[in-house]
């Protein structure tokens, strides 16, 4: 049986962002949410040059870099925010997976910018997400 790449990849998203999850906890028990801020950025740019080994990554449209640098301020807005959370004393149990819905924005926003069609199932599935949410932060 062929199990497809972004598998893969998505088990390993999984596993390093449950991992992130406490981590970023203890670190902002220390930390204030802008230094453990600073250190995430550390260590992203520490694993930059084993992902980018010999590849062109500056080989692109002015749309595509302005696309990536956009990203890049909304992920680490949002970074920022999820660690002063934390900081400012949410329990790591309710601000992780409460932060962890920002799909729900992309399934949202999926018919209108990207043309794509979301199910009925992906509907209960959101409807889904809201109540864990409703149950974790009581």
């Amino acid at each position: 049986m062929h199990i497809a790449a972004w598998f893969w990849f998505s088990v390993t998203a999984l596993l390093a962002w449950g991992v992130v999850g406490l981590l970023q906890k203890l670190s902002t028990n220390r930390l204030s949410g802008e230094s453990a801020a600073i250190w995430l950025i550390v260590g992203f740019l520490l694993f930059m040059p084993f992902i980018f080994p010999g590849r062109a990554a500056l080989h692109l449209s002015l749309t595509a870099a302005m696309l990536g640098v956009l990203s890049g301020l909304l992920n680490a807005l949002g970074a920022w925010a999820l660690l002063e959370a934390m900081h400012s004393g949410g329990k790591a149990s309710v601000v992780a997976p409460f932060t962890a819905m920002y799909p729900m924005v992309v399934v949202a926003m999926a018919p209108f910018v990207l043309h794509e069609t979301i199910t009925a199932l992906q509907g209960v599935g959101v409807i889904c997400a809201l109540t864990a949410v409703a149950l974790l932060s009581t």
